[in-house]
């Protein structure tokens, strides 16, 4: 089994959100269901970047990682580097 760490745009805002899931279509759409309280009313939300890993503690580990940089540069940066 393999888990994600992804990266989820607003279409209304723009805003960046970083998660991590062990299945990646069910947790966007999800997001989209407005199911989440911290996403409700955000969307839609458009899947720019992901990558994959072979347990939930490097999932994990790497979520931690993107977010403690706090920096939307960071995240564009990211994202464009995998186009």
């Amino acid at each position: 089994m393999t888990f994600s760490v992804y990266i989820l745009q607003s279409e209304t805002t723009g805003r960046f959100y970083v998660g991590q899931t062990k299945s990646l279509q069910e947790r966007v759409n999800y997001h989209n269901a407005n199911y989440s309280r911290s996403l409700k009313n955000r969307g839609p939300w458009k899947l720019l970047y992901h990558e994959e890993y072979a347990s939930r503690t490097e999932a994990v580990k790497r979520e931690i990682q993107i977010k403690r940089q706090k920096n939307r540069r960071f995240i564009e940066d990211l994202v464009g580097a995998s186009r």
